[in-house]
């Protein structure tokens, strides 16, 4: 039986041109998701390496199985979380987080406090969207009648609401992240410190100046915003008591456990909350909200949209779309097909400057041709995920990268799911809250400027740690 042949870079650009053009087709087109996308280019690219390269069928498999099973931890990961967020909404949890940050918006100084204020809610909740469609909408509508340019408010909407999304470990992007570059959960959340923390105080610099302290008196009057206070109150039983759930989960980490028993944790507390603090239906309930999240029925749209959320089946799509693009990594993989591409990559990639650089680009190009975040999150990290290892550089480099330039970047494109989603739902073009989207738009910047100081880029001990690697 002959040796498959090594693949050149024209054969392996097939299965990827065919990818970015079928996510394009389907995403930016058609309106759809990129799921069939992903099996169609793993058809494409297990038939080049089955009758172009001669790879046995067995080998091909083979790898899709094993690049799948190195995102099963992942997989627990994002289960859990979906149980977290339903729970954590039942029992209150959630919704005290959400009036704290309603109620210190200060109206003397408007874009700084709402970006703020979206920060926290995103942190909370892990999702820029409901942040966006909810207190972002609010926001944007008292901005108008204060007479602040849409532009700004929404700029800060997106900056607070994107902080929090890539911050928080209940968000989708950022498990994903951490997955795909094969780091841990919270070691990849603390390293994002370095590049978001200076971008946010930035950010609210320009906000502060922008906004002046003349131009927001108001704010708290609103009738949207007392009317989702209101509506908090009137449903949950808000007690300091609650804080008990995110402060178990934040001392569980402090104390470097794993983020599955933590978030197991946090869960299990937030539970017994439920029992305690709000009316209830039992176990019933419990289980209830566990498996299919949390649906409110406030009547107030603007909380019922923010609070229907979480239980592990909201989960269950985000899951395929990383068992679909695992796969199709898994057939790049075993056929050389995806090393032949990193090392003509690479071959422009001579520092590691020039390495995360390219993976900033990398995110930045497939936000802009796949049109969909999550695909910027895993095709990139799977293309320079061995590049990384071999440079003997901690995985959390690349996840971190992966965040900064992908996740950020995605509401900054107006055809792409994120830049779609944000634009129809604050009423505000892209072109017009580009500009001040600070957060989104500096911190790729900050990145890349670590990247070729060296500053906070984290090396591996030893080579021996390689093979502990994921």
């Amino acid at each position: 039986m002959s040796e498959p042949r090594q693949p050149s870079l024209l054969v392996s650009l097939i299965p990827a041109v065919s990818l970015v053009a079928l996510l394009f087709v389907s995403i930016a087109v058609l309106d759809s998701t990129g799921h069939v996308p992903l099996i169609a280019a793993a058809a494409v690219a297990s038939l080049v390496a089955g009758s172009w390269l001669g790879v046995p069928w067995k080998t091909i498999e083979h790898g899709m199985v094993q690049s799948i099973s190195a995102a099963l931890p992942a997989i627990l990961i994002l289960m859990a979380v979906g149980l977290l967020i339903g729970i954590w909404i039942a029992s209150g949890v959630v919704p005290l987080l959400i009036y704290y940050g309603l109620k210190i918006l200060s109206p003397e100084y408007f874009l700084a406090a709402s970006c703020l204020t979206c920060a926290l809610i995103s942190l909370a909740t892990g999702s820029s969207w409901s942040t966006a469609a909810t207190a972002g909408l609010a926001l944007v509508g008292v901005a108008k009648a204060l007479g602040i340019p849409d532009g700004m408010a929404a700029g800060a909407v997106i900056s607070g609401a994107y902080f929090g999304d890539k911050m928080s470990p209940l968000s989708d992007t950022t498990n994903l992240a951490a997955a795909t570059a094969g780091a841990d959960l919270f070691e990849h959340i603390r390293h994002m410190l370095w590049t978001t923390v200076p971008s946010l105080a930035v950010s609210l610099a320009l906000f502060l100046y922008l906004g002046g302290s003349s131009s927001a008196a108001g704010v708290e009057s609103s009738v949207g915003f007392r009317e989702i206070l209101e509506t908090l109150q009137a449903n949950f039983r808000l007690t300091p008591w609650l804080l008990a759930a995110p402060l178990a989960v934040l001392v569980l980490i402090a104390r470097k456990t794993r983020p599955l028993p933590a978030l197991i944790a946090g869960t299990t507390v937030g539970a017994v909350l439920l029992l305690v603090f709000q009316e209830n239906d039992g176990a019933g309930q419990i289980l209830s909200v566990l498996y299919a999240g949390h649906l409110s029925a406030t009547g107030v749209p603007a909380v019922d949209e923010l609070l229907s959320r979480g239980g592990l089946t909201s989960m269950m799509d985000t899951i395929a779309l990383i068992l679909c693009a695992f796969a199709f990594a898994g057939v790049m993989e075993s056929s050389g097909m995806l090393a032949r591409l990193t090392h003509g990559i690479l071959a422009l990639a001579r520092s590691t400057g020039a390495l995360i650089g390219s993976t900033l680009l990398g995110g930045v190009a497939m936000n802009i041709l796949a049109s969909d975040q999550y695909l910027a999150v895993v095709v990139p990290g799977r293309m320079f995920r061995e590049a990384y290892r071999e440079r003997g550089l901690e995985p959390k480099n690349l996840s971190r990268a992966l965040e900064d330039s992908s996740t950020l970047t995605s509401p900054l494109v107006p055809w792409n799911t994120c830049g779609a989603y944000m634009s129809s739902v604050l009423g505000v073009s892209v072109g017009a809250y580009l500009p001040f989207a600070f957060l989104n738009l500096i911190t790729p910047f900050v990145s890349l400027f670590y990247g070729l100081t060296g500053f906070t880029i984290a090396r591996l001990k030893k080579q021996a740690d390689l093979h502990l690697l994921p």
